[in-house]
């Protein structure tokens, strides 16, 4: 029952104990049918379908907000009113429904109803389908549907943990569950073949995407050298958009980092995987390309398109800089070291320059390192991701076998001009800044930011927004312009979202000055040097 799931969610969300959490969870699934075992592990990821399911319900916060409207006759702004206090839509919304535990929804009917809204288009059929579940929830049922509806889940429950639950609950080694996960694109599935001690019969499919293995931060090229050693491999860490082709000689889908399928908006990319001539995962990163790397804000112009038009495909055009090999043939490569996997990309890469082997280069030292970084800045991407050869992949995970080294481009001093409360434990207190730089006499915004404060820098800064708040907008204060802080980055793109015209790649916070005043900030003038500097350092690398 939904009672029982929601249930367990509270007392997992109630500790901060990971062995706690996957104590509770492991029981919880223990006691559960297939079927409801099935739909809880996928729900208790954060999502209503499992990861090989490219379905969406299609519902954002406006959908959800006239539903709530429609069921409880709130206005708009009453069902709202307690965002600051939680930060979070299902937690905000519940408080408008009464605890009932006698009213008794199944999961099996739950995820029915996610099917229903994934078929179903038009706002107001999808909004009918809503309606008619939010009707049978009481206050519990409702703030966890929200949560899975919006992908909001937050009860410190990531998936990692939902697989030890699973291993917990039926004695299973963790290992072959995350095997059995990763291979099947879905979780539930998995728990299926644990219970049955069947782990060892999941099989790699194509077509499902799984978690990148991600990189972790390192700022001292010889702190890098010595973690990894000489002979290192140092690729370039491109500006672009992490992506994973899987190809058959028959099919190509294009997957990004947000496992979403964008194959539609890169055709050129789809028809040069097709003559890879083998059936393959791929793991690399889409760039802006014609004879050299070209500005991020020209791949996004491609973002969110339903259809790419021949005008776009030549004046956005891209390459995918391939740096991972992890299925080919039959064969899964995950456990196997990587200078092995990268053997087996230089066998199969090249046929069509639209895919293309990464630059990489085996590193010496420090001084090597810091030589390699100046290098691919001058090709106009990021820095570099420095791995060790014997590495294996491990999805969704950082490890000290990858470490990306990354430098600001420079800083600027802006003037914070809005504020907004954060999510989870920052939902009390406003966490994220919108910031500006002055353009003659008015200030241009040209970015946001939510990370480089202290705790207590930010509990200060949030007693001064609220007592100089000019405007809000749901979770949004406007403020006045008093608060400078130093704004780190790593390049400047055109932008049209950005008053300034302008916006930063990767702000964060430097410093608080508080020895700055509005005045002093940073002008639009500093800004388009800056741009321009940038613009002469990536055509020299032509």
């Amino acid at each position: 029952m939904l009672a029982d799931f929601c249930k367990t969610a509270n007392a997992i969300a109630a500790t901060t104990k990971k062995s706690e959490k996957e104590r509770l969870l492991a029981g919880y699934l223990a006691a559960l049918d297939d079927a409801s075992l099935e739909r809880a592990v996928v729900f208790f990821s954060g999502s209503a379908f499992p990861r090989k399911d490219q379905r969406t319900v299609g519902v954002g916060g406006a959908a959800l907000s006239d539903a709530i409207v429609e069921v409880t006759g709130r206005p708009p702004d009453e069902v709202w009113s307690a965002w600051s206090k939680y930060g979070d839509a299902g937690d905000t919304v519940a408080e408008l429904f009464k605890d009932d535990p006698t009213r008794t929804v199944t999961l099996a009917e739950v995820g029915e109803t996610f099917e229903r809204l994934a078929a179903t288009s038009g706002s107001g059929e999808k909004k009918a389908v809503l309606v008619a579940l939010l009707r049978k929830l009481d206050a519990q049922g409702v703030r966890f549907v929200v949560k899975i509806l919006l992908r909001e889940f937050r009860i410190g429950l990531q998936e990692g943990l939902v697989e030890s639950a699973i291993a917990k609950a039926f004695a299973r080694p963790l290992a072959a569950v995350r095997r059995a996960n990763m291979l099947t694109g879905d979780i539930g599935a998995a728990a299926l073949l644990a219970r049955s001690d069947a782990l060892d019969s999941a099989r790699m499919n194509l077509f499902h995407p799984f978690a990148f293995m991600l990189a972790q931060p390192e700022e001292d090229p010889d702190e890098i050298a010595a973690m990894l050693g000489a002979g290192a491999f140092a690729d370039d860490k491109y500006d672009g958009v992490r992506a994973q082709i899987h190809a058959s000689p028959e099919e190509v889908r294009i997957y990004s980092r947000t496992l979403d399928d964008v194959t539609h908006r890169f055709p050129e990319l789809e028809a040069a995987a097709r003559k890879l001539g083998h059936s393959a995962v791929v793991d690399g990163e889409i760039v802006a390309f014609s004879d050299r790397v070209l500005p991020f804000a020209t791949i996004q112009k491609r973002l969110g398109r339903r259809k790419v038009s021949e005008a776009l495909l030549r004046d956005a055009p891209v390459v995918f800089f391939a740096f991972d090999l992890l299925f080919l043939d039959g064969d899964v490569l995950f456990e196997v070291p990587l200078r092995e996997r990268l053997a087996k990309l230089r066998g199969i890469v090249g046929s069509d320059p639209a895919i293309r082997f990464t630059n990489q280069t085996a590193i010496r030292d420090g001084a090597h390192v810091d030589e390699l970084f100046d290098a691919a800045r001058a090709r106009a991407n990021e820095g570099l991701v420095i791995k060790a050869p014997d590495s294996v992949y491990t999805p969704g995970r950082r490890g000290k076998s990858w470490l990306k080294y990354k430098k600001a481009l420079a800083t600027l001093d802006c003037v914070v001009t809005a504020a907004e409360y954060g999510h989870g434990k920052r939902r009390a207190v406003l966490s994220d800044v919108t910031f500006a730089v002055r353009r003659d006499n008015e200030l241009v915004n040209i970015g946001k930011a939510y990370s480089g404060l202290t705790d207590a820098e930010i509990a200060r800064l949030t007693e001064h927004f609220q007592a100089t708040t000019t405007g809000r907008y749901g979770p949004v204060l406007t403020v006045e312009p008093t608060i400078v802080l130093e704004i780190a980055f790593d390049r400047i793109q055109e932008s049209k979202r950005h008053k300034s015209g302008y916006a930063l790649r990767f702000p964060r916070i430097a410093h608080l000055r508080d020895d700055k005043t509005v005045d002093q900030i940073s002008t639009i003038d500093e800004v388009r040097r800056i741009y321009e500097g940038q613009l002469k350092r990536e055509a020299g690398s032509k």
